[in-house]
């Protein structure tokens, strides 16, 4: 009898992930303070870099915050609720990020949530994540390139901290991190990449 159950647990984590990483707080915090569709400005992502462009830099640091504060919330809430099933909630999360039901599957690109993701599940990762992430950022302005980069650093961290069990859940995430990143990458290799801060077209 027990043994039906025991899918409970792992499923509770992945739609307890799912539904907490689908949450567009770049939309929702854009409508609701009259920044406009952040769907249809710059690149189309719901990201804060987007938010960015809105020209609206509270919102965009808001946004940051709280798309982190998801992937991190996943993590922890799960492993309160249905102890040793973390990691298929930290999948959900990132997923639900950037393939939210509620926009037809078309979300962010995953940098800031995966942050969270990584500070929760083991934070001397997260710290090696956000280093790389801010770093990069400040020194290349190109968010595309720290955010890819931040996210391979992470599996690359764990390796080298002996935390195995993460590396291939890490491996996966970052391989996601980067498919939703392949226009930017096809950009890079154009030459026409653009920097933090600089105004693009809808």
């Amino acid at each position: 009898m027990v043994t039906e159950y025991l899918w409970a647990a792992p499923a509770g984590a992945v739609l307890l992930g799912y539904l907490l990483g689908s949450i567009p707080f770049g939309v929702i915090l854009t409508r609701a303070f009259g920044a406009g569709d952040l769907r249809q400005i710059g690149s189309g992502s719901i990201g804060a870099t987007n938010v960015l462009r809105t020209g609206r830099k509270g919102l965009a640091a808001a946004t940051l915050v709280l798309d982190l504060a998801k992937g991190a919330a996943a993590v922890l809430i799960a492993g309160w609720l249905f102890h040793g099933h973390q990691i298929p909630a930290a999948a959900a999360a990132l997923i639900g990020h950037c393939y939210p039901v509620w926009l037809k599957f078309k979300g962010g690109k995953g940098v800031a949530t995966l942050m969270g993701i990584v500070l929760a599940l083991h934070w001397p990762i997260g710290l090696v994540y956000a280093a790389v992430w801010l770093g990069l950022l400040a020194l290349i302005r190109i968010s595309s390139v720290a955010g890819m980069t931040a996210a391979v650093s992470a599996p690359v961290a764990a390796a080298m901290l002996g935390d195995f069990d993460a590396v291939f859940l890490l491996v996966a995430l970052a391989l996601i991190v980067l498919w939703k990143h392949r226009a930017n990458i096809e950009r890079l290799i154009q030459g026409n990449e653009p920097k933090v801060g600089a105004r693009k077209d809808a």
